[in-house]
């Protein structure tokens, strides 16, 4: 499980002018939440905001939030940015309760070198980049490993395949492809060209020994 830490201040106005007020000094209008407490308004600084998300996994990496001095398990479940200037402009907090599930988008992360990929010149495609999981806040895995190394072309790898750590309910289903090794355009275009060649040659021995054996019975 993956920590951070972040300090926040609570506030007491709300809406559209207070956002921007707040924005203008600096700071990220926010909000904290869950069933154990009140909805409450927050704000926080907006560049040590910046700096945490350039290098947590914000949806797996539970932040200890400290609101004016008393401290809070979250899980960050919503950035809202600028659409043009990509500034964050809103963030949502949960507030975890010990031995309280939740659900989380956890990455699916690729490992080794495909023998398709390697050997045959064969494309690997992602089709799934992450699994939704049910977990106790304190074993939220950062991410989920798929090996690739013995994967050739034609072959693929399904959610039933992976290898998921203890406690962890994956709510995909299990047939649902996590990713494919298909044959490269180039590779099947090779192979036509290959049996097209192989094809004719046969084709003009033939038609060589037609020739000599008329020949013969002149």
């Amino acid at each position: 499980m993956a920590t951070a830490s972040l300090s926040a201040s609570a506030r007491t106005g709300t809406g559209k002018g207070v956002a921007r007020s707040l924005r203008r000094d600096g700071r990220v209008p926010a909000v904290i939440y869950g069933h154990a407490r009140a909805s409450q308004a927050l704000s926080v600084d907006a560049r040590e905001l910046s700096r945490l998300l350039d290098r947590v996994s914000a949806e797996t990496t539970v932040i200890e939030l400290a609101v004016d001095g008393t401290m809070s398990r979250t899980l960050i479940r919503d950035i809202q940015r600028h659409p043009v200037k990509r500034a964050i402009i809103h963030v949502d907090f949960q507030e975890l309760v010990a031995g309280e599930l939740v659900t989380v988008n956890i990455p699916i992360v690729i490992t080794g070198t495909s023998i398709g990929v390697r050997l045959s010149a064969g494309i690997l495609t992602q089709v799934t980049q992450e699994l939704e999981c049910r977990v106790d806040p304190a074993n939220i895995p950062s991410r989920i490993e798929v090996d690739v190394t013995n994967i050739n072309v034609g072959g693929s790898v399904h959610v039933s395949d992976l290898t998921i750590p203890a406690g962890v309910e994956v709510l995909n289903g299990g047939g649902d492809t996590v990713l494919t090794v298909s044959a490269s355009k180039a590779s099947d275009e090779g192979t036509a060209a290959t049996g097209e060649a192989t094809g004719a040659e046969p084709e003009l021995i033939r038609k060589a020994k037609a020739d000599e054996e008329a020949e013969a019975k002149k």
